[in-house]
């Protein structure tokens, strides 16, 4: 018998289609062969030697003559600074400029080293650039909310291969996240706890559909999952926004993000995905009320006409046996891309 679950964060239900649930082995691609990525393309403009080929870099990070991460305007950006924030009422329309910015993190000049497979150092290297342009980014006084970012693989809507995320700030809160920040205030007004915080510790009190746990941060398989093997990374230190992260945590979140992307990369043959950091509004980002976290949802199926018409996604897959799988793999020792 199938199961509706409602997402405590949004108050979205889902269904768990029980009777039609794929095993999480199921969901691995067989036959499949990796694709090859050369180190170095010429026809890529994120790789070394092509520079000119994007916009002028934002931010360049690495050593004397060679940069180890760059972040530059997106060629083909969404929002711009070009424009102005204001608003026009058209009837009972509304519309603004495109304002804001939309930039992209280049996060090695190699064009195979995906973060499954770089040194811990490397990836805690990259987490440091989105804190670093998150800052840069809110200090517009007419930005409202900061995207952090990453579409790996065709399937989740990236065309370039060379390994990339993107940043975006916006002049507007977008409703989705509005949402979840009504619901959380609502919750802290009901309870005077963070809702965000109470699942959390629900989850590492039951372990059901906890993969990992370290000393800053828990990695899961969330109760009303959306999609399968979808997984959150969620931090044991109280804080609503990612641009508040320490150092330390830093470190740990690192070596964190690279081992729950290696299993996954592993586990079910390098899946599309897209990553996304949730955070609180700028304007928010000392509240008691959210708790910043990251969400990865692998691309493994696609939204259909009910998903569409209603809002309510079937998810094939029970999020207790895709964390106990999880939780259970073990990658193969020298596993390279």
């Amino acid at each position: 018998m199938s199961e509706l679950r409602q997402d405590p964060t949004t108050y979205d239900w889902v269904i768990i289609a029980k009777e039609r649930a794929k095993r999480p082995w199921e969901f691995r691609k067989e036959n499949m062969t990796r694709p090859y990525f050369p180190a170095h393309s010429d026809s890529c403009p994120f790789c070394p030697g092509n520079e000119h080929r994007t916009p002028e870099a934002k931010a360049v990070y690495g050593g004397p003559g060679e940069w180890k991460t760059r972040v530059v305007p997106n060629k083909f950006a969404a929002l711009t600074t070009d424009v102005t924030a204001e608003r026009e009422e058209i009837g009972p329309f509304r519309k603004s400029p495109g304002y804001g910015s939309h930039e992209v993190v280049i996060e090695t000049p190699r064009h195979d080293n995906f973060i499954p497979f770089m040194d811990d150092s490397d990836v805690g290297g990259i987490i440091r650039v989105y804190r670093d342009r998150y800052h840069a980014l809110k200090k517009d006084p007419a930005v409202r909310t900061v995207i952090i970012l990453k579409n790996h693989g065709r399937g989740a809507g990236t065309s370039l291969e060379h390994p990339h995320s993107q940043v975006v700030a916006s002049p507007i809160v977008p409703p989705s996240v509005r949402r979840r920040y009504e619901i959380a205030v609502q919750y802290y007004d009901n309870t005077g706890r963070c809702l965000y915080c109470d699942i959390r510790d629900y989850e590492l009190r039951t372990s059901e559909r906890t993969i990992a746990e370290t000393e800053y941060f828990i990695v899961l398989h969330p109760y009303a999952s959306r999609y399968p093997f979808e997984t959150w990374l969620m931090p044991k230190v109280h804080n609503s926004s990612f641009g508040n992260i320490s150092d330390d945590e830093v470190a740990d979140l690192a070596a964190t993000l690279k081992q729950v992307l290696l299993k996954l990369y592993v586990s079910l043959e390098n899946p599309d995905y897209n990553m996304v950091i949730h955070t609180a509004p700028v304007d928010d980002e000392h509240k008691a009320y959210f708790l910043w976290h990251i969400q990865i949802i692998p691309r493994l199926s696609l939204p259909a006409g009910f998903e569409l018409g209603s809002g309510i996604y079937i998810n094939h897959a029970l999020p207790e046996e895709t964390a106990e799988y999880i939780r259970g793999f073990e990658v193969p020792n020298g596993e390279t891309a």
